[in-house]
């Protein structure tokens, strides 16, 4: 199971109310909601290996050399405080995500970056390696160019919390999207995210992405038929690809998540007991976090004697 934790924590953050607060009154919102989510995923789908894999770097300069608009409304504007490209996080989370750090680490829960790289690179890279089946759990569409019925990766999409998913695979991407999961980076290429600050091409959108790619097989092939007077593209269609040519281009180098990226050393063997049981008793106690905790616990310790 590898977790898009950034998109976990944000949910978290948003579902679970302020109030929820350490005795010093620092919210803890996105702590304990994050927490809560993994023992839901736990008990529910009973992974052996487990993953939170992490944002290194949420908006990587190489994306945006090819891209200068990828993710820049979402960039803080501080430079008064001379910070000009960092995310813009609400005030109350951005505290939490220390936390968040040292208690994954406390429990022994492997929390795995890349440097230069985004949690979904790591994701890919780890469904790449993977000999077994993958659920991928995240908030984010992107990653449905995982998807693999033949190796058994699915995308666990929270509808509100973890405990109410769509279980994504190949037959639910045709029935939604009308393309192949192996095709959904090209067409999300062709139709833009505005979320990720990809414009597209315009005049093309999701209905008409989807006819396209699946007419003319992949991004290039629509391309093609763009340079070619003799198909069936309309003007107008023509016109937008060709003139889209230089976002065309590099496109697809940013939509489509890496799958070989370097990763450190770690076992990600789901502990069944917290690693540093002292550390994790001090952040309990200096955050409130008794509750979630001792609700995680007993659900790690049942799954290492189910499987015994």
């Amino acid at each position: 199971m590898l977790l898009d934790t950034a998109s976990l924590y944000f949910r978290a953050y948003f579902g679970v109310p302020d109030s929820v607060r350490a005795p010093d009154g620092t919210p803890v919102n996105a702590v304990r909601g994050l927490l809560d989510f993994i023992t839901r995923l736990v008990q529910d789908h009973r992974p052996d290996d487990l993953v939170a894999c992490w944002d290194e770097d949420w908006r990587p300069q190489w994306r945006v050399d090819l891209i200068p608009s990828y993710k820049a409304h979402r960039v803080a504007e501080e430079t008064e405080r001379g910070r000009p490209d960092e995310e813009e996080i609400p005030d109350t989370l951005g505290p939490q995500v220390p936390v968040i750090v040292d208690v994954l680490d406390a429990l022994g829960i492997a929390r795995v970056g890349s440097a230069g790289f985004e949690a979904d690179d790591v994701i890919g890279t780890l469904c790449a390696r993977a000999a077994g089946p993958v659920d991928i759990v995240t908030g984010d569409r992107d990653l449905f160019q995982l998807v693999d019925d033949g190796r058994g990766v699915r995308v666990l999409y929270p509808r509100k919390g973890v405990g109410d998913c769509d279980l994504v695979d190949e037959e639910l991407i045709r029935t939604k999207y009308g393309v192949r999961a192996d095709q959904y980076a090209d067409f999300a290429a062709l139709r833009g995210d505005a979320s990720d600050g990809l414009p597209g091409v315009k005049g093309i959108g999701e209905k008409t992405a989807a006819q396209l790619i699946t007419e003319y097989g992949d991004l290039a092939g629509v391309r093609a038929a763009a340079a070619d007077r003799t198909s069936r593209l309309t003007p107008a269609k023509r016109r937008g690809v060709v003139e889209a040519a230089d976002y065309l281009d590099v496109a697809p180098t940013v939509v489509r998540v890496a799958r070989d990226v370097p990763l450190p050393e770690f076992s990600a063997a789901l502990p069944s007991a917290p690693r540093d049981p002292e550390a994790l008793m001090g952040l309990v106690e200096r955050w409130g976090l008794g509750g979630a905790v001792g609700r995680m616990l007993p659900v790690l310790e049942r799954r290492e004697h189910r499987e015994g």
